[in-house]
């Protein structure tokens, strides 16, 4: 099981920004993926963004041109840049990792870290 620790929630006025970040207990070279998912109240937790070592990253229609996600391998973390934020950014965060295993993939899950976009 991979241990995720993200850190970078608050409060922040709409149209500003904040920087989450994701320290894995792994090398990220060894998962198949580091990606960002978040759940606002209510709803449905919903894929942000997605990034591969080396690879180029993914990202959900609604939040791309805005969100920027990033890997820094001698550190393990993954990195959210959120910028122009609204309302509708509000949510709890989670960073969560795939590896790969024998027989398929597993994910595991960070402890979540809460956004709050006053408008």
């Amino acid at each position: 099981q991979v241990q995720l620790v993200e850190s970078g929630g608050g409060l922040v006025q709409a149209g500003g920004s904040l920087r989450l970040s994701c320290a894995a207990s792994v090398p990220i070279y060894t998962v198949a993926s580091m990606d960002w998912y978040r759940q606002a109240s209510g709803k449905e937790r919903e894929f942000v963004a997605s990034i591969a070592f080396l690879s180029t990253p993914n990202y959900a229609d609604s939040v791309k041109g805005r969100f920027t996600i990033s890997l820094d391998d001698a550190k393990n973390t993954a990195y959210l840049q959120m910028d122009n934020l609204n309302a509708e950014d509000t949510a709890v965060y989670y960073c969560s990792v795939e590896t790969s295993v024998i027989g398929g993939r597993v994910r595991d899950w960070g402890q979540g870290t809460q956004v709050t976009v006053s408008s």
